[in-house]
């Protein structure tokens, strides 16, 4: 069996990948120990030190259209409103 050429040179660049590499290639579920480190679509890891809390909170319809109307991050952006208008 021929040797195959290393992935990377020696400053670590990547080569182009053959249709040999390919063919020795393995599924991710042939490595159960690696796979459990892959995270889906949306799917966010566990944080360090947790800094929110999820909770549940009702508000008035006009409020969260308008909030929503701004854009993505709009969910950030009412808790920066109600840290500006924290009390004490």
């Amino acid at each position: 069996m021929r040797k195959r050429k290393p992935l990377t040179d020696a400053e670590g660049e990547v080569r182009e990948l053959t249709a040999e590499d390919f063919r020795h290639m393995r599924p991710l579920s042939d490595f159960p120990e690696l796979a459990r480190l892959v995270r889906g679509r949306g799917q966010r890891g566990p944080q360090k030190t947790p800094t929110k809390q999820q909770v549940t909170l009702r508000l008035d319809r006009d409020v969260v259209e308008r909030f929503r109307a701004t854009g993505e991050g709009w969910q950030r952006r009412i808790n920066e409103a109600l840290r500006r208008a924290r009390v004490g």
